[in-house]
């Protein structure tokens, strides 16, 4: 069983068999996609705006994910740049059968922080919250 990162999944959501391969293996893609969208929750709200996916890295698979899992994403802002934020993300599958959670991508996705006509824009300086 893989260790949990700690707060709340960014995204989560059930595997389905629109989703999956004639063997019943989750297509990469639509993974991939899962993981896009649970960054894009945190570098938007960092950007205070719109964001645009510009670059995938470090991607791995890891294990396989089957029809019926409960898939969640964790995301975590690694770099806030003049105009780009860049998240961890890693995914963790509960397996349908047991209940087993176990780790099954992790990678790293890179936003720009972009105006409403589409164009780069600075990421506005972190609040800090008064404690």
């Amino acid at each position: 069983m893989s260790e949990l990162p700690p707060g709340q999944p960014a995204l989560r959501t059930v595997a389905m068999p629109a989703d999956a391969n004639p063997n019943g293996d989750i297509f990469g893609g639509w993974l991939l996609s899962q993981m896009d969208l649970a960054g894009s929750v945190v570098a938007y709200e960092r950007a205070g705006g719109r964001i645009a996916t510009i670059a995938i890295d470090a991607m791995t698979f890891l294990k396989p994910v089957y029809v019926g899992d409960l898939v969640s994403c964790y995301a975590e802002i690694i770099r806030v740049g003049t105009t780009s934020i860049r998240v961890k993300v890693e995914t963790f599958a509960r397996r349908r059968e047991g209940g087993t959670v176990i780790k099954v991508t992790e990678g790293i996705v890179t936003y720009v922080a972009i105006d409403e006509k589409g164009q780069k824009r600075p990421v506005p300086p972190a609040i800090v919250e008064p404690r």
